[in-house]
């Protein structure tokens, strides 16, 4: 008989508010899937031409910020360690510390659905690096290494 994987996880919006604390308007995922422990997942993110970006970036002819589809990777990568490592240090913070090669191939449009594959390529507590993808309708839009840190109380590792 073939042995059967667990199955992979999921998160919503609720639980997404409880592991991160980041609230709108910066809030940029809106659930995550394919939760496989702390190794991956993907995040994601319904882009609306109500986002408060777009008021300015660009009138006439809005394009999602480079920017904000980095910090939409770091925090699927911040809710994947938070998650993986319990609801103790749920709301935790974790600090973006590097972002390596990041690199944006197509612009992110009102009305996309992006998708943040995000993978674990290095793990020494507090200290967590993903390589992240981004998508939308299958082709990537971009990609960056994204490092973090947990932090506890005060900013102190």
């Amino acid at each position: 008989m073939a042995e059967q994987s667990p199955a992979l996880g999921s998160a919503d919006i609720a639980r997404i508010m409880k592991l991160l604390p980041h609230r709108y308007p910066f809030l940029l995922i809106d659930k995550l899937v394919d939760i496989d422990g702390d190794q991956s997942c993907t995040g994601v993110k319904n882009v609306t031409i109500n986002e408060p970006f777009f008021q300015g970036h660009f009138p006439g002819a809005p394009v999602m910020p480079g920017v904000l589809i980095i910090e939409a990777m770091a925090q699927t990568a911040g809710a994947l360690v938070l998650n993986t490592l319990g609801d103790e240090h749920a709301g935790k913070l974790v600090f973006f510390m590097s972002i390596d090669g990041a690199r944006f191939r197509k612009p992110v449009l009102p009305g996309d659905t992006v998708h943040i594959h995000v993978k674990l390529s290095h793990k020494r507590p507090p200290v967590w690096k993903y390589a992240a993808e981004a998508q939308v309708d299958g082709k990537k839009v971009a990609e960056a290494e994204i490092g973090a840190m947990l932090m506890n109380e005060k900013g102190k590792t």
